[in-house]
């Protein structure tokens, strides 16, 4: 939609472009929303957004690691591309920003949260930070080993909020405390009460909620009955291979064989830190000034396993860690839609441009939502893929599944359509062996297009 358009069919005065609220949150499963499934869960915000836009239960986040992921949200760019040392190293230089572009095209550009790739947000676009959490400034601070559970202290260790000039906000805690979200969402908040009248508005969020170490957030101890915690239906005591990372932290946190009454602990703590979450994106909502007249966008960089598949961690290409929730709102667009087109959270970049009425620059390789948004078509992709390390490849179309664990010379084949929770691999059935073959050529096709760099390593597997 051209902004002219836009304006005329928003009735903006201040300028003709949307403003834009992006919000990332940190390994949340797509099956954490009360409106679009989940019984249990309370999400009152997160509903009202479903209400309000389309939600798409087909959206995958390509590479299930937080820096990883978050680059290629930034670049609109696959995981090989957007790295040049993947997967690990700074973001490509030549390649255009999402703020960047967005600066450019007269945004003003704000940055709130997690950081968890090189540099400085405002090396990468964006004009200001409210409520920075990233890295460093703790240096000297005392901080546990365990919480109050026991529970190892391991994440984000060290990690500081920042004021603007980059200075730690040591009196906010060192590491990921419980109140997290709370500084998070006023971060955001003060970016919108701070921003040039005139100019349109592109807040990014980033919560770093609910990823581990997990805690229950203020006035939230058990909310959520462990013993009453539904196990999810491909729960497993233990992974039965090694995928590629069955001895990383994640995996660690908890012992294995994973036990029931383990699993629904964890889970209950995690749901409480989901509605806290929610709690404090209802504070940032109610602050916009126009939040009708505002592009919303909410997902997750990855989900997460938690004693699904017997897994903890999200370093794998299962549904419920390659996926994330994504619901996409705005004036003009459908209200209370659901879609099952296939997305890459890369996508965001383009969908987002064709939206405020910018050009996508030349650099981005993903494709746009928009088409989808406004029905004039029913899918952009043919198929989706998603990697790990040098350990894990995946590509699956709107019904089935194909992974490839490289250096295991192992794969595995599923059918979404009549097996959601993957329990029952496929690959070995001679019934199933030409849409093994079938998508097993096309991930190769689509690594040698991107340049995958694990294709040339000795035992790598088709």
């Amino acid at each position: 939609m051209r902004p002219l358009l836009f304006a005329l069919l928003c009735g903006t005065s201040l300028h003709a472009e949307p403003d834009i609220l992006l919000i990332v949150a940190d390994d949340q499963r797509p099956d954490t929303i009360h409106a679009l499934g989940n019984a249990l869960i309370e999400t009152p915000n997160l509903d009202r957004l479903v209400a309000r836009g389309t939600s798409f239960s087909r959206a995958y986040a390509g590479y299930p690691i937080c820096h990883v992921s978050r680059a290629q949200i930034l670049t609109g760019n696959p995981a090989f591309k957007a790295l040049p040392k993947y997967p690990g190293g700074a973001i490509d230089p030549r390649l255009a920003t999402l703020g960047g572009t967005l600066q450019k095209a007269g945004y003003h550009t704000c940055y709130t949260g997690k950081w968890h790739n090189d540099g400085h947000p405002q090396q990468r676009g964006y004009t200001t930070t409210s409520g920075l959490y990233s890295s460093g400034g703790g240096k000297g601070v005392t901080q546990p080993d365990v919480d109050d559970r026991g529970r190892p202290l391991t994440g984000y260790r060290g990690w500081t909020f920042k004021d603007g000039n980059n200075q730690a906000e040591l009196d906010k805690g060192v590491g990921l405390q419980p109140d997290n979200n709370r500084h998070v969402a006023d971060g955001a908040i003060r970016a919108i009460h701070a921003a040039p009248k005139g100019k349109p508005l592109f807040l990014h969020v980033n919560f770093a909620f609910p990823h581990d170490p997990r805690q229950w957030p203020a006035g939230m101890k058990d909310c959520y009955a462990a013993a009453k915690m539904p196990l999810p239906a491909n729960f497993a005591a233990k992974h039965p291979f090694d995928h590629g990372n069955i001895s990383g932290r994640d995996e660690l946190l908890l012992p294995t064989p994973r036990t029931p009454e383990a699993v629904r602990a964890e889970l209950a703590l995690y749901y409480a830190m989901i509605t806290d979450l929610d709690a404090q994106l209802g504070r940032i909502l109610a602050a916009l000034p126009e939040p009708e007249n505002t592009i919303i966008i909410f997902t997750s960089d990855q989900g997460l396993a938690l004693g699904s598949h017997g897994l903890l961690g999200k370093q794998n290409e299962y549904e419920h860690s390659i996926r994330s929730p994504l619901i996409v709102c705005g004036p003009g667009l459908p209200k209370n839609e659901r879609s099952a087109a296939l997305a890459n959270l890369n996508d965001l970049f383009p969908t987002l441009c064709d939206l405020a009425g910018i050009a996508v620059p030349a650099t981005v390789q993903s494709k746009s939502l928009a088409p989808v948004l406004q029905h004039q078509t029913e899918r952009v992709h043919e198929f989706v893929t998603g990697a790990y390390t040098d350990t894990q490849r995946m590509i699956c179309d709107e019904r089935w599944k194909f992974v490839l664990y490289t250096k295991l010379g192992r794969e595995q084949l599923f059918d979404l359509q009549t097996d959601p929770d993957e329990l029952h691999d496929l690959s070995a059935d001679p019934a199933h062996r030409a849409k093994r073959d079938e998508l097993g050529a096309k991930l190769r096709n689509w690594r040698e297009q991107n340049g995958d760099p694990d294709l040339s390593k000795p035992g790598q597997l088709r």
